[in-house]
């Protein structure tokens, strides 16, 4: 993402400008609109918190339990205990059936696709923002922290707004720009000498379980989760009966993949099992499954019309995908906290797409026959011999009537995986209230039963061979691809408080002044370098800069009473040589020695590193575009952007700033 500071001058035209923006920005909330969805989001945050009530309950009954030794007391505590028990599997049954209803969401258009497993969005409860952040911008940035209420209003207002995220674009962008600011906050008012007390709080995606932390990595890492788990949404509404719906599905489902590969590997020791190694690593596979799921079915639709044997090799490519995803969800932790709809609709699916492998098959066997001879070997790559997988193939018969009994051979596979698959559907409750999964699945036996009639003949006294496996494989490679984080452009809510080089809780500073100072022979006396703010890089003993005071590694904020922190060295410079007889006025700060040790390394153990949460900026591989007016920042990360100079203990401005002496 472009995380773009901005200059600390702002007029009313430029808060009217940023209101307006964040007005915008709000579009993306959709809060009252009565649909499904935002019913759906509300009956799930009812339950959490009923869930989180009896969980309570039931550690306070747990506890009298252990304590009490009158026996009378221990019987009514177990009969209580059972009470809450039971009231907890019932909220559990019923959200799982809130989020099944979720998932079997019927996609737009009138086709006839399979369903889709979209995640529903984590909730989290109101924050109070304004108490911290006041508190630290009067006591650490010394500055009035009633003049920013604006600023804390509007963050308040986009995270309130993140809460309820439109399904589409919009919503995305809206999520995108509050982790935006985030990383904002993360690199101004979090650090491990002065950090805002802050606690937050979010429900499990899966088992509605509250989990709070004071990390702002917590933060971050569950609105990432609502990122993938928006996109999944997004994907699974898709109209996939023609290419269009098809490949924007596929590209929704990758990225959603994506955000859950990012949050598996640069967070640990997530407070919620959906935020788990395990738990992400399983709908990571999942997303994946359901992009290569799309992709077949793009490439399945009539026109432009797919050879059979690829398709048969696509198909095989999602079986092999989905069964995969169930031995994920088939063990423990996972099989615990996934709902069990989605782990008998993933192996339905498994079932499903290796019977449509052998149907394929049997298509392709069928039209071999006025396939020419040098297209054979392509048809023999379908076929994969179930005792050495390894082998490259088994020969295509060379016989119409071989062809036949082999085509009958993979129907029969294929008719007995449908029958599987549909016993499978029949077996799971919420599963059979999906009337479009049973037609699908029902279409797919008609046409696996019609086709084998088709070669069925009177004279047919010998049952062809066990059929072999197909091989999967893929014509369109699958992607994991990260949620587009780089593309947003944002602007930091709190940029009056100046740049982050400087002027955030990592470092202290003392302001100085105001220093009146007039020129002398030699000009002011002091060197000028960098940007944003200006560094006074050198002064000359005996100078005019000398004798007010200012020293080397101060930075000027302010010029006769005009603040300056975010002024470029050219304009500083020019604003000095503008100075009459009467002289100049300024106003420095100088940097003070950080109490906390100084040494190479990550110094955030309480977010970084094994025993934290969130992983460093360089261990994720995102670099952060230098912005406008600002020097280069890491997205997850800090970084500084004046050197520490071992003589003198002050900051050295990085090298390829603008330099000069102000005469």
């Amino acid at each position: 993402m472009i995380l773009e500071e901005r200059p600390d001058a702002q007029s009313d035209g430029e808060v009217s400008a940023r209101l307006q923006a964040a007005g915008s920005v709000l579009k993306g909330c959709d809060p009252l609109t009565q649909t499904q969805h935002s019913w759906l989001q509300s009956q799930r945050t009812r339950i959490c918190q009923q869930i989180s009530k009896e969980l309570r309950m039931r550690t306070g009954a747990e506890n009298l339990y252990r304590a009490t030794s009158n026996n009378q007391v221990r019987e009514t505590v177990a009969l209580e205990l059972s009470y809450v028990n039971s009231n907890l599997q019932l909220l559990k049954e019923e959200l799982e059936g809130l989020s099944s209803m979720a998932d079997m969401e019927q996609p737009k258009g009138e086709g006839v696709t399979v369903p889709m497993i979209p995640l529903g969005l984590k909730e989290t409860k109101e924050l109070d923002w304004a108490t911290s952040l006041k508190e630290l911008i009067s006591g650490h940035f010394g500055e009035d922290s009633t003049a920013y209420e604006a600023e804390i209003m509007e963050l308040e207002s986009l995270r309130q707004a993140m809460r309820t995220p439109s399904r589409d674009e919009a919503g995305l962008q809206l999520l995108k720009t509050y982790y935006s600011q985030l990383c904002f906050l993360d690199m101004r008012f979090f650090s491990p000498a002065r950090s805002p007390v802050l606690l937050f709080q979010w429900y499990d995606s899966l088992t509605g379980v509250p989990a709070q932390q004071q990390a702002l990595a917590f933060e971050k890492g569950s609105v990432l989760f609502n990122i993938g788990a928006l996109h999944t949404q997004i994907g699974a509404c898709q109209d996939r009966s023609h290419p269009g719906g098809a490949h924007h599905a596929a590209q929704a489902f990758q990225k959603a993949a994506g955000a859950f590969n990012l949050l598996r590997e640069n967070f640990s020791h997530a407070p919620s099992p959906d935020m788990s190694a395990a738990s992400l690593s399983t709908l990571e596979q999942l997303m994946a499954a359901q992009a290569q799921e799309c992709i077949f079915e793009g490439l399945s639709l009539p026109a432009p019309a797919t050879p059979h044997n690829c398709l048969a090799q696509e198909a095989a490519q999602v079986a092999a995908k989905y069964r995969l995803v169930h031995q994920a969800m088939a063990q423990p932790p996972v099989r615990d906290y996934v709902p069990p709809s989605w782990t008998t609709l993933v192996h339905v699916k498994a079932e499903h797409f290796c019977a449509l492998a052998h149907y394929h098959a049997a298509v392709a066997l069928c039209d071999s026959s006025s396939t020419a001879d040098d297209e054979l070997p392509r048809h023999e790559q379908v076929l994969q011999s179930p005792y050495s997988p390894e082998s490259q193939g088994l020969p295509l018969p060379q016989q119409p009537e071989e062809r036949r009994k082999l085509a009958k051979a993979h129907l029969k596979r294929a008719i007995l995986g449908q029958e599987e698959a549909l016993r499978l559907h029949a077996l799971c409750r919420v599963l059979r209230t999906v009337d479009l999964l049973q037609a699908v699945l029902a279409q797919a036996l008609q046409h696996s039963l019609a086709k084998y009639s088709e070669l069925e003949r009177e004279d047919d006294f010998f049952e062809a061979a066990e059929a072999p496996d197909i091989q999967p494989k893929t014509h369109q490679k699958l992607e994991v691809r990260p949620s587009s984080l780089s593309q947003i452009q944002v602007v930091d809510i709190f940029h009056r408080l100046g740049p982050l080089s400087v002027f955030s809780t990592k470092n202290r500073w003392q302001l100085v002044g105001p220093i009146h100072m007039t020129r002398g022979e030699g000009g002011f006396g002091f060197t000028l370098r960098g940007d944003s703010p200006v560094l006074i890089a050198a002064v000359v003993p005996g100078g005019p800069a000398a004798a007010a005071g200012l020293k080397e590694g101060d930075y000027i904020v302010s010029v006769n009473g005009q603040p300056c922190k975010w002024w470029k060295h050219a304009e500083v410079v020019a604003q000095l040589r503008a100075v009459g007889e009467a002289g100049v006025s300024l106003q420095v700060v100088s940097l003070l020695p950080s109490p906390e040790p100084r040494g190479t390394g990550d110094r955030r153990p309480g977010l970084l590193g094994p025993g934290g949460l969130l992983k460093s900026q360089r261990e994720c591989g995102f670099q952060t575009p230098a912005p406008m007016h600002a020097s280069p920042l890491p997205l997850l990360g800090w970084s500084r952007k004046a050197k520490w100079c071992k003589t003198g203990g002050r900051f050295q401005p990085s090298a390829g700033g603008d330099s000069g002496t102000c005469p």
